[in-house]
């Protein structure tokens, strides 16, 4: 993640833009790390936040509507538009989805809840029509400078676009991934076994820590 973070500030189309895209990996990244030893993360949402993290500074690197990868699927799918950007957003929504699902999976009572898979596509849509928000005044700032970031290619309706494909991206992220963010959860979260040591060269009973746990609602 952070040579992909390096490659990608290396001669950018736009610093801006580069910055503007880039900002929640330079945000997240010390954030993560800071707060692992209180709170770790589970394995398939750290993978998810890398992949997540290279996506975004591809886009910051070249814009998103002049990323080479997205060129080629304009033309060998004969689009009216480079969807570099659709996919961007598709991944706004799949991958905060699963940090969402964790992180009221582990602080609140909506583990095990019917709530749990309805108030996380809310966050995630809720957080994507903040960024469209974030987009318009970064427009209304820059004015013809923010054009890069903005990467709406002349679709007036860019802006329900991308929040549409976040929307897709969350719910397609629960559907495929509930199940296997659960057993991460589980293996995580399992009690730890520590054995006290008695002086006389044996160990006594393993101790086992478990964790308080709260029922969830239904």
């Amino acid at each position: 993640m952070v040579a992909g973070l390096a490659l990608s500030a290396w001669h950018p189309h736009d610093r801006t833009t580069w910055f503007l895209e880039t900002v929640w990996i330079l945000v997240g990244l010390p954030v993560v790390v800071l707060a692992w030893r209180r709170f770790p993360l589970t394995g398939l949402l750290c993978g998810l936040l890398a992949a997540h993290a290279l996506v975004l500074a591809l886009g910051g690197h070249y814009t998103y509507a002049q990323v080479p990868l997205g060129d080629w699927a304009r033309d060998a799918l004969h689009l009216d538009r480079n969807p570099y950007d659709r996919f961007g957003h598709l991944m706004q929504g799949f991958v905060p989805a699963i940090l969402v699902r964790e992180l009221l999976s582990r602080t609140s009572p909506l583990r095990g809840s019917r709530w749990l898979a309805p108030l996380t596509v809310c966050a995630c849509l809720a957080f994507s029509a903040v960024f469209e928000m974030f987009e318009w005044a970064a427009a209304v700032i820059g004015g013809q400078a923010a054009d890069a970031f903005l990467a709406t290619q002349g679709d007036v309706w860019d802006t329900q676009w991308d929040m549409f494909c976040a929307l897709i991206g969350a719910t397609l992220s629960l559907l495929l991934l509930s199940r296997v963010h659960d057993r991460a959860l589980r293996r995580l979260q399992a009690p730890r076994v520590t054995a006290t040591y008695s002086g006389d060269g044996s160990t006594s009973a393993p101790r086992t820590s478990t964790a308080r746990t709260t029922a969830p609602l239904r």
